[in-house]
C-alpha cells in the first residue's frame, strides 16, 4: 500500500494495529503458560480476554471505514514478541521468569499505547468521531492493563524474584 495521504497513513496504521493485536492473542497463551504467579495468570488472561475485545473493535473500526479488516505487518510487534520469546526460553527460575513476563508484557502495551494514542487522534482530525470513541476505549484498557502490571510487579513480583 503506498501511502500518499494522512487518510492512508491512518489506514495503514489501524492495519498494523491489527496485526499487532492478532499476534499479541497467539502470544499471550505462552506467557500465561510460562507464568506461576497466580495474579499475573490472571491478569494475562484477563488481557488475553481484552485482546479480543480489541480485534473487535478494530473490525468495527474497519467496518465504519468502509474498508476490510486486514492486517498489515508489524515489524516493531513481531520484533518485541520475538524478544519475549527469547528471553523466556533463557530463564529457569520462576520468580525471575514471572518478572520477565510482566516487563515484556508491558514493552507491549506500551507500544500499544504509542500506537492507540496516536490513532485516537488522527480518527478525531479526520472527523471519525465514532472511530476514535471506539481506540479510545480501546486505549483505555492499555493504559488500566499497564498499571495493573506496574501493580503487582511493584507490591509481589519483583521482591520474589529478589529474594
Amino acid at each position: 500500500m503506498t501511502i500518499e495521504t494522512f487518510d492512508d497513513l491512518f489506514l495503514h496504521t489501524l492495519k498494523d494495529v491489527l496485526y499487532a493485536e492478532r499476534k499479541i492473542l497467539m502470544a499471550l497463551p505462552k506467557m500465561e503458560k510460562n507464568a506461576t504467579n497466580a495474579k499475573l495468570k490472571l491478569a494475562l488472561t484477563t488481557h488475553k480476554d481484552e485482546t479480543e475485545d480489541h480485534i473487535l473493535r478494530l473490525e468495527e473500526v474497519f467496518e465504519l471505514l468502509g474498508k476490510p479488516a486486514r492486517g498489515a505487518k508489524c515489524d516493531a510487534m513481531l520484533g518485541l514478541l520475538e524478544e519475549a520469546e527469547g528471553l523466556m526460553s533463557e530463564i529457569e527460575d520462576p520468580e525471575t521468569m514471572d518478572a520477565a513476563i510482566i516487563s515484556l508484557a508491558q514493552a507491549v502495551e506500551h507500544y500499544e499505547i504509542a500506537r492507540y494514542g496516536t490513532l485516537v487522534q488522527w480518527a478525531k482530525q479526520l472527523g471519525h468521531t465514532k472511530v476514535a470513541e471506539l481506540l479510545k476505549e480501546t486505549l483505555d484498557q492499555e493504559y488500566a492493563t499497564d498499571k495493573s502490571l506496574s501493580k503487582l510487579a511493584e507490591k509481589t513480583v519483583n521482591a520474589a524474584a529478589t529474594a
